[in-house]
């Protein structure tokens, strides 16, 4: 890679940095970027997953006071998101350049689905948890499709947020928030999961990545602060405007 490539690649996680924080979709612009670069894309897939894993940490720890109360769910959910992590990045290492090129442009589309609707999902939440009381009864039942969501994750990522606070949703009547900081704890340890497995991978193109860390974190820290300042619901439709055209190039190509 050049040096201007390493630049563009900084901007890009900056601005990914910024998207996590603010609205979601980060990858969609990281990922189409690398490939942009000439990177296969299991390679660009990889690098960007383990990139962009400290940024998960960071929404993780500011939530830490809603976690706290929710150690229970912890112990069941964080242990599936792990194993259900591990095993989409073991599938993705073994899906083959060929067949993973020819999914890109579907899971493109299908996570700027996703990031549609999270932001209806999100106040359906609202009125659902508005609807009765908090259900203090764990949902053993949650597991499976928690774990099938971390798969997924652990695969592609884009839109796994969206799929996983779904998931929470349906089987968890409880707020929006205390739901919100479950997903982030659970999206970590489907991230870290499979960035564990990419590390020997041999695939992670280390001298972007670590570029693309430090920016990812910079502008996570950036988004968090702008976050009160910024439409979060422009911001998201602009990144699924981003997402649908990168998918409708990668079909023509």
């Amino acid at each position: 890679m050049t040096l201007l490539q390493y630049a563009l690649a900084g901007l890009g996680a900056f601005a990914a940095g910024m998207v996590n924080a603010m609205a979601g979709g980060g990858t969609l612009i990281t990922f189409p970027l690398l490939t942009a670069f000439g990177l296969p894309a299991v390679v660009a897939n990889v690098t960007n997953t383990v990139a962009l894993c400290p940024g998960y940490f960071g929404a993780t720890y500011a939530q830490r006071d809603l976690l706290k109360k929710q150690i229970k769910r912890l112990w069941v959910l964080v242990p599936a998101g792990l194993l259900g992590g591990l095993g989409g990045a073991f599938l993705l290492l073994h899906t083959g350049e060929r067949l993973f090129k020819g999914l890109v442009p579907w899971l493109i589309l299908l996570a700027s689905l996703l990031l549609a609707v999270g932001e209806p999902l999100k106040k359906w939440l609202k009125r659902k948890s508005t609807e009765g009381e908090v259900n203090k009864q764990e949902k053993i039942f949650a597991v499976l499709p928690v774990g099938l969501a971390a798969a997924y994750g652990g695969y592609f990522g884009a839109g796994l947020s969206v799929i996983v606070l779904a998931v929470l949703g349906l089987f968890y009547n409880d707020s929006l928030t205390r739901l919100n900081a479950l997903k982030q704890a659970i999206a970590l340890s489907a991230n870290v999961a499979a960035a564990a497995v990419f590390l020997f991978s041999g695939q992670v193109l280390w001298g972007v990545a670590l570029v693309m860390m430090i920016s990812a974190l910079a502008g996570g820290a950036a988004g968090g602060k702008l976050a009160s300042k910024v439409n979060a619901s422009v911001l998201r439709w602009m990144v699924v405007g981003i997402g649908l055209v990168v998918a409708l190039l990668y079909f023509i190509k």
